[in-house]
């Protein structure tokens, strides 16, 4: 994976997983967040080469830049970054819709419909931005360097440049996984449900550690 700069537009477990594992890599990282001082104990215990700033900070400093925030925070955190900032640049999108309601029988609700998801919301308020949705469909622990018995999981992957998938698999490859390319933007209205999914087991039987894998012959 090319070394370089990345900007992560968050501060919750995700944001936080993946700037550790990003800097593991070798990567120099900035974590975007509203409150500086909430991320403090964490820089200086787990990561203290992570870069702090705001949002619009956070986007101005990635080469690549990851949006890792609440499903129903996503627009306005990208806002707040300015779109102007991505301009060019491959965001990888690792949000859900998840609604703020609770679970029905340990199955998440989402805020969209079946046909749409959020990644084409995000899409059309930067379109300049080369979206690709990863790491949506894992939990926070196993999203760098995951370890499973059945060998590599995979990690599904979608959005209009090919030139950013190729980007964002890269790194996906160099954290763990196996990569299956489900083509353009509108495939995240699969995807995106892998969440619902993947958290059945947590909700119901506090079972947490597992992954998807795909197949093929």
């Amino acid at each position: 994976m090319a070394k370089g700069k990345v900007g992560i537009i968050g501060s919750g477990a995700v944001a936080r997983a993946l700037g550790a594992g990003f800097l593991k890599h070798g990567r120099e990282v900035m974590l975007g967040t509203r409150d500086p001082g909430k991320l403090a104990d964490w820089q200086a215990k787990d990561a203290p080469a992570v870069r702090v700033g705001g949002f619009d900070a956070a986007a101005r400093f990635g080469d690549l830049v990851v949006l890792a925030v609440k499903g129903t925070a996503a627009v306005a955190a990208l806002q707040a970054a300015g779109p102007a900032n991505l301009k060019g640049k491959t965001v990888l999108d690792a949000t859900n819709p998840i609604a703020d309601e609770p679970p029905v029988n340990g199955v998440l609700r989402y805020f969209t419909g079946p046909n749409e998801s959020l990644l084409e919301r995000l899409q059309k308020a930067a379109p300049q931005a080369r979206w690709v949705k990863a790491f949506s469909c894992i939990g926070s622990p196993f999203m760098v360097d995951p370890e499973f018995p059945g060998g590599r999981p995979t990690m599904f992957i979608c959005g209009d440049s090919a030139e950013a998938k190729l980007e964002a698999a890269a790194v996906l490859e160099e954290f763990g996984f196996d990569v299956a390319d489900m083509g353009a933007v509108e495939a995240a209205r699969a995807i995106e449900p892998l969440a619902m999914l993947w958290c059945i087991p947590g909700f119901r039987e506090n079972r947490w550690a597992h992954a998807f894998k795909l197949l093929r012959q």
